[in-house]
């Protein structure tokens, strides 16, 4: 059985929803952002407990078809930005469309509608939250953060930064008070 997790979107999300389930005494099979596949079916007492669980941890055990895929697309795009090494290759609509299976015109629309913003700026504030953690961190120069981000150039990333923020890269390191957005509340 495989269980959609609406706000699983970092490694320790998965440590915490991997602890609920395990009180439960629910084996697992594999878990990524956002999914869990789990061994057996659970039944609907154990289902409304599993429920009330993940929501005093934050999360929400998602049913609705449509709020899964929609929460796969978030997941996809995260793990995109945040925890892999390497940029894809081809553009994020196409690679959406291969991973969900869905066409994306199917996939931007239905998005569109049930978070009021669409995937492409969506995908974007995660890469200017993205980059205002390694800026933070200091451990990247804007160049290495542009490439990392899979930016065609500086400019590019200063623009969206700036446009996204108000700031440049620059004005915002200077910031003593630094503000970021939690990844899942985008």
């Amino acid at each position: 059985m495989k269980l959609f997790i609406k706000n699983m979107v970092c490694p320790r999300c998965e440590t915490a929803v991997k602890v609920a389930l395990e009180k439960m005494g629910v084996p697992i099979i594999a878990m990524k952002l956002g999914e869990v596949e789990i061994a057996t079916d659970l039944n609907k007492s154990q289902m409304l407990i599993l429920s009330k669980n993940l929501n005093e941890l934050g999360f929400e055990l998602l049913v609705d078809k449509e709020d899964k895929t929609i929460e796969r697309v978030k997941n996809l795009l995260i793990d995109l930005v945040y925890y892999k090494k390497e940029p894809i290759k081809i553009n994020f609509s196409n690679y959406l469309a291969e991973e969900l299976r869905q066409d994306y015109s199917i996939l931007s629309k239905l998005f569109s509608e049930k978070e009021g913003v669409t995937i492409e700026h969506f995908f974007i504030a995660q890469k200017i939250e993205r980059a205002k953690e390694l800026l933070i961190y200091n451990e990247m120069t804007l160049g290495e953060i542009a490439i990392h981000l899979n930016y065609n150039d500086v400019a590019h990333l200063s623009n969206q930064f700036k446009k996204t923020t108000g700031l440049n890269p620059t004005q915002f390191k200077l910031l003593n008070d630094k503000k970021r957005t939690d990844i899942g509340a985008l």
